[in-house]
């Protein structure tokens, strides 16, 4: 990778040590030059207007998005964040009463207060597959519990809390092998390691632009597998995902967009779309591989700080480093490497309940290099935060 030329092609490196691509990382000037001049667009001509002469353009946002996963367009549906396309899919399975959701101990909050509405409404009933010796979703456990009772696996493949990367893949073989939906949420993983829906396995599939991708904030899509098109029909519908064919009749659309509204921010979508056509020009394998040589540089200077307790699980640790400092407030110390221009951010218990509980974790610390940082970037704030804590 050109990493002087990344540089230069991304304005944020230039204000700060960025190194928290888990939350939000920085745009490249493509994707700003992509929402700007688009907004530009719709002052000069209209919102209606800049949309039907962009149409092309933004219609290939989900021959993008696809080409990055490995599916078709019309399994694509653009959203405003992983959240809502993760919800989407979720609150549109009809599982009967009795059913059980079968997760994992990094499951996210938000799906999880999803699982316990549904449990509530629905008379379902969850179930947390236990993890491994590495800390890993156990599949031997997972094969183990599945039953004509199963009407759901859904796990977070990369928690938001740690390094973990769940056997997504593994996952994908059983419930395949019994004939369960499986919705997998990716918003950790897409924009850093290879995504393809076929080699996972999995029937959903959301995540979000903001993150590896580095694309705008309020972008996500979800993808849904062709099968499912036939028969799924979303909670909540509008006259572009169902159009009114009848006074007494709506159609669903045929395609994974009958999850989406008439009405979209579509000079985000052109930044997401800049977004994607960036990451996949530069080749995926090639993100990995920087992302997880700057991340294991991170885990190798971090242990060498006295009070220094690296926190990721699995046996091979993505992008996320996870850590805490033993008598520091994590959020005193995010702060003091933010005076000293370095953007590092923390994981609250509550985001990861389960898992925390199971690890009695405190606030965690992460660090989240993305392929624009450079060693010296991630020596001088390990270096800055052993300053910090030694005083």
């Amino acid at each position: 990778m050109d990493i002087e030329r990344i540089r230069a092609e991304t304005p944020g490196v230039a204000h700060s040590v960025h190194l928290l691509a888990a939350g939000s990382s920085l745009m490249p000037q493509v994707v700003v030059d992509a929402i700007v001049d688009h907004t530009r667009l719709e002052a000069e001509i209209g919102g209606y207007e800049a949309h039907a002469r962009q149409s092309e353009m933004l219609d290939g946002v989900y021959d993008s998005v696809a080409r990055h996963i490995g599916a078709s367009a019309h399994e694509i549906a653009l959203l405003e964040n992983a959240t809502v396309a993760w919800m989407h899919a979720f609150y549109a399975l009809p599982l009967k009463p009795g059913s059980r959701i079968l997760t994992c101990e990094a499951e996210y909050a938000a799906n999880y207060v999803a699982f316990l509405q549904r449990a509530k409404r629905d008379g379902l009933k969850i179930e947390v597959v236990p993890s491994d010796a590495t800390g890993a979703l156990d599949v031997d456990a997972l094969a183990a519990t599945m039953g004509d009772d199963v009407g759901l696996i859904a796990i977070t493949w990369v928690p938001t809390n740690g390094g973990l990367v769940n056997p997504a893949a593994e996952v994908g073989r059983i419930a395949r092998a019994h004939g369960v939906p499986y919705l997998l949420d990716a918003c950790q993983a897409v924009g850093q390691m290879r995504v393809d829906v076929d080699e996972l396995g999995c029937d959903f599939l959301s995540a979000t632009g903001r993150k590896f991708l580095r694309g705008p904030r309020g972008t996500g899509f979800l993808y849904v597998r062709e099968k499912w098109l036939a028969s799924l029909e979303p909670a909540m519908i509008d006259f572009f995902g169902a159009p009114w064919v009848e006074a007494d009749r709506y159609e669903l659309r045929p395609d994974a967009r009958r999850f989406e509204t008439w009405e979209n921010a579509y000079a985000l979508r052109a930044g997401l779309g800049a977004a994607m056509d960036y990451a996949n020009k530069l080749g995926i394998d090639a993100i990995e591989a920087r992302i997880r040589h700057l991340a294991g540089m991170c885990r190798t200077e971090l242990v060498k700080v006295d009070g220094v307790q690296l926190r990721d699980l699995g046996t091979n640790p993505c992008g996320i480093v996870s850590f805490s400092v033993e008598g520091r407030d994590p959020g005193a110390v995010v702060s003091e490497l933010g005076r000293a221009g370095f953007v590092i951010g923390t994981s609250l218990p509550s985001s990861t309940r389960l898992d925390a509980e199971r690890r009695d974790l405190p606030v965690l610390l992460r660090m989240a290099p993305h392929y624009y940082n450079t060693d010296a970037e991630i020596e001088g704030c390990v270096a800055r935060l052993a300053e910090f804590v030694q005083r």
